[in-house]
């Protein structure tokens, strides 16, 4: 999935993948797209690990990443977002998020968002559903 445009979009103003550090990376398969966060002092909690916020905000960010570069034009937003955070990353490594499309609707795109550290071990897994909105004519 070629995740391009969108990346060029986040990265004209400040925001929250630009805040916590989200690299958006495209990908050759249409249903996936990845991410990479360094784990610093803008995405960990107080005791040096990555916080779990963080990590489902990657999730999320991602799949909307990847919905709004299947639906150009349109407006993607989560509406659910919901993960199980299974081991602990400390500050100084890096998270890899892979994002597979699970269904693609006209209104609403769901995704599962597995993400690893740099050793390859899950860290949390992550399902977001998208709705997509078409802009409103001014």
């Amino acid at each position: 999935m070629n995740v391009d445009r969108i990346r060029e979009i986040i990265n004209r103003q400040p925001n929250l993948s630009t805040a916590l550090g989200m690299e958006f990376i495209s990908t050759p398969d249409e249903d996936m797209c990845m991410a990479t966060m360094r784990v610093d002092e803008r995405n960990r909690q107080p005791f040096g690990f990555l916080s779990g916020g963080a990590s489902l905000a990657l999730a999320e960010n991602l799949a909307g990443v990847g919905s709004s570069a299947l639906c150009e034009g349109k407006i993607c937003v989560g509406i659910s977002v919901s993960g199980s955070h299974v081991k602990a990353v400390a500050e100084g490594d890096t998270v890899t998020a892979v994002a597979h499309l699970v269904q693609k609707g006209r209104s609403l795109h769901v995704w599962t968002v597995d993400i690893t550290d740099s050793a390859g071990d899950l860290i949390s897994t992550v399902h977001v559903t998208n709705y997509i909105i078409s802009p409103k004519n001014k």
